[in-house]
């Protein structure tokens, strides 16, 4: 399947976004951290940073939560230690829900 030329994004996913990097800028910031610094220790470009920082949303996650992990910035209001009981809680809930959703593809004569 080819890739959408143009994603949109919920204006509520855009906001969050940029506040996600803005707050990722401002740690980086307030730990005295140069762009390369930051970039460096996780691992991406001083590019992603920038892109991270400005808030476009095409980013990879795992960059973005790392780049924020290093800065200080909390991701959920939990502390580090009980995100593990979380992470353990979701997980036995996923356990009871079905692997898979699938749209029914059957259709149902009704012409008696």
């Amino acid at each position: 399947m080819p890739k959408p030329a143009q994603r949109s994004y919920s204006r509520y996913a855009i906001d969050a976004i940029e506040l996600l990097g803005q707050l990722i800028r401002i740690g980086r910031i307030e730990r005295k951290l140069t762009t390369q610094d930051l970039a460096t220790r996780a691992g991406i470009s001083r590019d992603l940073l920038h892109r991270i920082e400005r808030g476009e949303p095409g980013c990879s996650i795992g960059a973005v939560f790392e780049t924020a992990a290093i800065v200080g910035v909390p991701l959920f209001e939990a502390e580090r230690s009980s995100l593990a009981g979380r992470i353990n809680d979701t997980g036995s809930k996923l356990a009871l829900l079905p692997k898979a959703v699938r749209r029914k593809t059957r259709t149902v004569r009704d012409d008696f």
